[in-house]
């Protein structure tokens, strides 16, 4: 089938969560014979990676985005006046409106398939037009727009996938409950907006694709709460979990006697950025104290100021890397990695990454939501900072402890959380709507 595929981030190279998880969705749909359209928000930083995509893809365009303080304030501002989440204010661009629309005038579109809660306001461009383009005899030039090309038309509409890789709502709940009190009742206000607002493209989509059950639950419940509360049918959502390539990463060999903590994360993500200024500022004195030569290692790009004046306090024991290429070096100096998890929602692709390195992994309730990893045997979980210090401590000193966790750890992600054993979910559910639109056609036809 023709996909296509709307994302919020150029998803290439495969270095963080969000990146990773669409980075395999957009293999296996190849890999399984697909067409698939890549059409992406690019920053500027991201457009030396843009030429890989386009030996993966049919074809790849691209929509220039930039951030700034500013802007995000006269976002914010405008999202009280129109009632939407600042999130889907800020993403409102123009230019991409105007890719997608003549995209849908001008190809073969079976499946539109929105990465992220940002991207579905794009797809629903489609429901516009109670049609869908075929294929046309004309030549096409990449990030042009398509401006002026003629179109044939049809009546069969592209299916809509919603793939929401969190309920963000319930992570604007979390991050409320962290925050000083005059930003509460301010954050409180998005995350109604939000649910809201995820509530409506969870009913209005033919399909949405949640991480976990609990994100499946919580998606649920916000189709029915804006729906206040009548009862509705909702279209299918469907579990289908955050995935690594096994293949790829492979065991590391950890250093004997390290007395190193390592951790990982895209640290102008606030729930990252809360979790680890929490692990700093109240497990590892803990730690510290019972081990006077423990390191923190913490790798991830755009850390908080905050963060690294923290670090400038004691900088023979906190590093701060920023963004790496490589990982391997990290995980084989540390004796363990920590996941201080305290908000935010879907699962946590870097646990997989530390299972799959054969890292042992200590992590909170909230980090280790979604993976279906036993508590003790493949991963150890505390959610208060002297437990947290605790399992830590107990780690650092029984290296048996770390191996056995390890070699656990990879035998999970092995058996579970490979891209190619478990996105045949996905595989089955394009399959289905295959089939569906092939029966559709053929009725129309007739």
């Amino acid at each position: 089938m023709n996909i296509l595929l709307l994302t919020q981030i150029v998803p290439y190279p495969p270095d963080a969560g969000p990146k990773i998880k669409t980075w395999h969705v957009l293999s296996y749909l190849v890999e399984h014979g697909h067409q698939v359209t890549l059409v992406t928000f690019m920053r500027k930083e991201e457009e030396q990676n843009v030429e890989s995509l386009r030996k993966v893809c049919n074809a790849v365009f691209t929509v220039p985005i930039r951030r700034s303080r500013q802007s995000d304030v006269f976002y914010w501002l405008r999202s009280h006046i129109t009632g939407r989440p600042f999130l889907i204010e800020r993403d409102d661009s123009n230019k991409m409106k105007k890719l997608v629309n003549q995209l849908l005038l001008t190809e073969s579109i079976d499946v539109i398939h929105a990465d992220q809660l940002t991207m579905a306001q794009f797809a629903l461009l489609s429901r516009r037009y109670n049609v869908n383009a075929y294929p046309l005899s004309i030549p096409r030039k990449e990030n042009e727009y398509l401006d002026g090309a003629q179109h044939n038309l049809s009546s069969i509409r592209p299916t809509l996938i919603f793939d929401a890789h969190n309920a963000v709502w319930t992570i604007m709940e979390r991050m409320r409950q962290n925050t000083p009190g005059f930003l509460k009742p301010v954050i409180a206000l998005e995350a109604w907006r939000v649910k809201r607002y995820e509530g409506r493209i969870t009913s209005t989509f033919d399909h949405t694709l949640a991480v976990t059950e609990v994100d499946r639950l919580a998606l649920q419940e916000a189709a029915h709460f804006d729906k206040k509360g009548n009862s509705v049918s909702i279209p299918p959502i469907k579990v289908i979990p955050i995935v690594v390539d096994t293949e790829l990463l492979r065991p590391v060999k950890r250093s004997s006697g390290s007395c190193n903590i390592m951790t990982l994360g895209t640290l102008h993500y606030p729930p990252n950025a809360d979790g680890i200024r929490w692990f700093i500022r109240e497990v590892f004195p803990l730690v510290r104290q019972q081990i006077p030569d423990a390191t923190l290692t913490v790798v991830g790009k755009n850390p908080p100021h905050d963060l690294l004046q923290l670090a400038s306090q004691a900088p023979q024991s906190i590093t701060f890397t920023g963004y790496v290429p490589d990982l391997t070096p990290y995980f084989e100096q540390a004796a363990l990695m920590v996941v201080p998890v305290r908000s935010g929602g879907g699962m946590r692709v870097r646990i997989l990454e530390g299972f799959a390195r054969a890292m042992p992994v200590v992590t909170t309730t909230i980090g280790l939501e979604g993976i279906d990893a036993r508590p003790n045997q493949d991963v150890w979980v505390q959610d208060t900072a002297d437990g947290f210090a605790q399992a830590v401590v107990k780690l650092i000193k029984d290296e048996d402890r770390q191996a056995e966790l390890g070699i656990n750890g990879r035998r999970l992600v092995e058996r579970k959380y490979d891209w190619k054993v478990a996105l045949e979910e996905l595989g089955s559910l394009y399959k289905m709507i295959e089939i569906e639109r092939s029966e559709i056609e053929l009725d129309f036809k007739i």
